[in-house]
């Protein structure tokens, strides 16, 4: 997610002619990140009956996958502020902050199974407390205008339905992507074959 805001941020500097986040967008947006993920280590999780081993090539798909397509999410958002609510420059960055917030903290309930979101295991509370407390937080700076411009609550209310139908577009592609990647299927070996470095004792002696 660190790198899908990256991206988001310098191409939309590029093409918007204006940064979208102000510097203490930034600190907040990395403090209030913290909190959800120093919680994870307590998340349920279901455990394989048998041992497993990393699935890098699937990973790096799926992630890379949903990666792009945040950046698209938060695009999307930006310019329907733009043109659709025709927001001035400081309540764009206030919007774009609360929706790198909450969008990032929605893909948490997405990622961290391999299932439907809603679906068990469920988050642990120490996990969802964390979440909801942090978007509390982050709703209340931007609607008080706490160290960010205020933006007006129906704008906060829009940017949470945005988000939560992202979050069932993202969850669906997550499952779709994982049954295509499923290691059963014969050509997703040969596809990702040329990614795998062979061990010691897989090579054949040369004569």
């Amino acid at each position: 997610m660190t790198i899908a805001i990256m991206v988001f941020v310098v191409l939309a500097s590029i093409y918007y002619h204006f940064f979208p986040l102000t510097a203490i967008m930034l600190i907040a947006l990395a403090l209030l990140d913290d909190v959800p993920i120093m919680t994870i280590a307590f998340d349920n999780a279901s455990v394989p009956p048998q041992p497993v081993k990393w699935e890098l090539d699937r990973v790096l798909v799926i992630s890379s996958v949903l990666g792009l397509l945040g950046v698209i999410q938060s695009f999307g958002l930006l310019y329907l502020g733009d043109t659709l609510h025709h927001l001035h420059h400081p309540q764009l960055q206030t919007m774009m902050f609360l929706q790198l917030v909450a969008g990032g903290h929605l893909m948490l309930f997405v990622t961290r199974t391999r299932g439907p979101f809603w679906k068990s295991p469920y988050p642990s509370p120490k996990l969802f407390f964390a979440i909801v407390v942090t978007q509390i937080a982050a709703v209340f700076m931007c609607g008080q205008g706490w160290l960010v411009p205020s933006l007006p609550w129906g704008i906060i209310g829009f940017v949470w339905g945005y988000n939560l139908v992202w979050m069932i577009a993202q969850d669906i592609v997550k499952l779709g992507l994982y049954g295509v990647l499923d290691p059963g299927r014969s050509w997703k070996s040969s596809l990702f074959q040329p990614l795998r470095v062979p061990t010691v004792g897989s090579q054949k002696p040369s004569r």
